[in-house]
């Protein structure tokens, strides 16, 4: 799921840079271990540069956060598309999401147990990305009175797996218990 590189032959500007390499850095060592002066070398760019871009390392984690929704959920969609658009295509589009080399588990799950005390606009941007995942999720199933209810627990699942997916060895099990939720979750469907 590299969806991160810029079109062969462009450098993209500074503050693009700058959050692609955040969100690299962020989602592959954690928000915390990762400090702006090694954003800065891996970016290429001058400390005035970044401050003129991020004045903040909060406004920067906010950034990376708004990057991550966005390419997180163009990346989610499609793959349930390329799936087949219905509940079963969950089980492939999140197990090709864990078998990726680069699979640390939920950014924004992750955020929150970071940076949710000190910072708690990101407890807000999470809620809303699991908002939207959940829309995707509904999009998923047949018109029913149900099917905003079914679809936050199918929600609830996939962030379930996610986690187990991301401290287990073995994504599969987490795979396994996930369909069977979801059968559990959609038989009155």
């Amino acid at each position: 799921m590299n969806m991160l590189t810029a079109p062969e032959g462009v450098a993209p500007h500074a503050r693009d840079r700058i959050l692609h390499t955040a969100h690299r850095l962020f989602y592959a060592h954690g928000i915390r271990a990762t400090g702006i002066d090694k954003v800065i070398a891996e970016a290429g760019v001058t400390k005035v540069t970044f401050y003129r871009h991020f004045p903040s390392k909060n406004e920067l984690i906010l950034a990376y956060l708004a990057l991550r929704h966005a390419i997180w959920m163009d990346w989610f969609t499609a793959t349930l598309a390329e799936h087949g658009h219905t509940v079963a295509a969950l089980t492939p589009t999140l197990k090709a999401w864990f078998e990726d080399k680069g699979f640390r588990g939920c950014a924004f799950i992750n955020a929150v147990n970071e940076m949710a005390p000190e910072l708690p606009a990101v407890k807000d941007i999470s809620y809303r990305h699991k908002e939207d995942m959940a829309q995707a999720i509904a999009d998923l199933l047949p018109p029913s009175r149900q099917r905003k209810a079914t679809a936050r627990a199918l929600a609830v699942a996939v962030d379930g797996a996610i986690v187990h997916a991301q401290m287990s060895d073995d994504a599969h099990e987490a795979l396994r218990a996930f369909e069977r939720l979801c059968r559990a979750l959609t038989s009155h469907l």
